[in-house]
């Protein structure tokens, strides 16, 4: 890790580059993106079937892109009893957990109007699933359950599917969260598939999902023809401790976001510098016991360590990287919470690793990264709803309301604004 120490000439730098993490990377990618979306959006199936030769390398002119309910049975059978257990109380979980943000929207009353809001599902909603370096069953259920509870009545799941082959513990997520139908293609080209339709994929009015670079940046063009969720990057953990935390446990969480990928962003703040040292000691110990060397290396080579001068400070930091996953231990993790306003999910105590909320707590585990939850939040049934203002006037609260809308029409310079409502009152409202 990178250490640096409050009140140094690196500090401020360290934590600048932290904060600015989501700010980098889409230049690069952006030109090819445009390119696949141009041709999926021109060629339809054509295009999707080309990129999907190059990409995945199977021919799906032999295969379709849809995977039939035959297969998903099959798959289903295969994957032993055990996980099928684990998977289905992680599906029921996530959807208890979601069901407590249903919204039905509301009406007021005032003197002879009423206003409300409606709150209904979109139409149809798609989810992305990343495959490659590993199989995402969860991934799955965390961004279709809750489009389920939403009411969304029609949820497509793309899948990237290297050699045509969705793994069979996907599917069986799939058979779970009630998915009406899952294609295998991924990367830019599923993104732009589930954006405008083709002949094989019907289109969606909402797009959720994590993907690399280019599905990311695939979402951030096609948006505005259709919904996203986010834009999310790579996995992030942010540990906050104090010298109550046991340097194992604080080790064992930043190995747990890190093997992710080369891009995963971890760091650790702390005010106890016995304990950044013990934590940089079981971190080399444990990573010589997990196989995914190579990729913890290259993770941990970008990782932080902020060391601070108070527990204030620590906040401080932590609310200017604010961290997709935050690791609370303190000696009072609930009342250093109070203090955090940016971070996508907060695992309070050093019995709550991030992997109970990768998987099986029920909570959902996309949420914002670079940064960005300064300003967003985890993905939820929200994602998947649309809302409806509604305004009933009486012809008394017109008149009412009429010298106040013509007056301030009138000052915008839009008289037809004030005519619509001059005419239904008569003149009422010159003045």
């Amino acid at each position: 890790m990178r250490w640096v120490r409050s009140g140094t000439a690196g500090y401020e730098g360290a934590l600048l580059r932290a904060s600015d993490r989501g700010t980098a990377g889409a230049a690069k990618v952006s030109a090819v993106v445009a390119k696949v979306i141009a041709r999926v959006r021109e060629e339809g199936d054509a295009a999707l079937a080309d990129y999907t030769r190059r990409f995945d390398r199977f021919d799906p002119g032999r295969k379709g892109f849809a995977v039939p309910g035959r297969e998903i049975d099959a798959a289903w059978r295969r994957v032993p009893a055990a996980l099928r257990k684990s998977l289905e109380l992680a599906g029921d979980r996530i959807g208890d957990f979601h069901r407590n943000q249903a919204d039905g929207g509301f009406a007021v009353s005032l003197p002879g109007a009423t206003l409300g809001q409606r709150v209904l599902p979109v139409a149809s909603a798609g989810v992305y699933v990343p495959g490659g370096k590993a199989a995402y069953p969860s991934t799955l259920l965390m961004n279709s359950i809750p489009a389920r509870v939403a009411g969304v009545p029609e949820v497509a799941a793309a899948c990237s599917a290297p050699g045509g082959a969705v793994p069979d513990i996907v599917l069986a997520a799939a058979r779970i969260a009630g998915v009406s139908a899952v294609f295998r293609v991924g990367g830019a080209q599923a993104i732009a598939a589930l954006a405008f339709g083709t002949e094989s994929i019907p289109r969606v009015e909402v797009i959720a999902g994590p993907g690399n670079a280019y599905v990311t940046e695939a979402k951030r063009q096609v948006y505005g023809a259709v919904g996203i969720d986010m834009l999310a990057g790579p996995s992030e953990l942010a540990v906050l401790a104090d010298r109550t935390a046991i340097p194992a446990f604080v080790a064992a969480d930043l190995l747990s976001q890190a093997e992710h990928d080369e891009d995963a962003y971890v760091c650790l703040v702390t005010d106890a510098a016995d304990l950044a040292e013990k934590v940089e000691r079981e971190l080399a110990r444990q990573v010589r016991l997990l196989p995914r060397k190579e990729i913890l290396a290259a993770s941990l080579s970008r990782a932080d360590g902020f060391l601070v001068r108070s527990p204030r400070e620590g906040i401080g930091a932590i609310n200017r990287i604010a961290p997709e996953h935050l690791s609370v231990v303190t000696r009072d993790p609930w009342k250093t919470l109070e203090g955090i306003r940016n971070a996508g999910t907060a695992f309070l105590g050093p019995y709550s690793p991030v992997a109970v909320g990768d998987y099986i707590a029920g909570i959902n585990h996309t949420l914002p990264t670079g940064g960005a939850a300064r300003f967003s939040s985890p993905l939820g049934i929200a994602d998947f709803l649309k809302k409806t203002n509604v305004v009933s006037y009486e012809f008394s609260a017109l008149r009412s309301d009429a010298p106040h809308v013509v007056r301030l029409a009138r000052k915008e310079g839009l008289a037809a604004h004030a005519q619509s409502v001059l005419v239904r009152t008569g003149g009422k409202g010159r003045r």
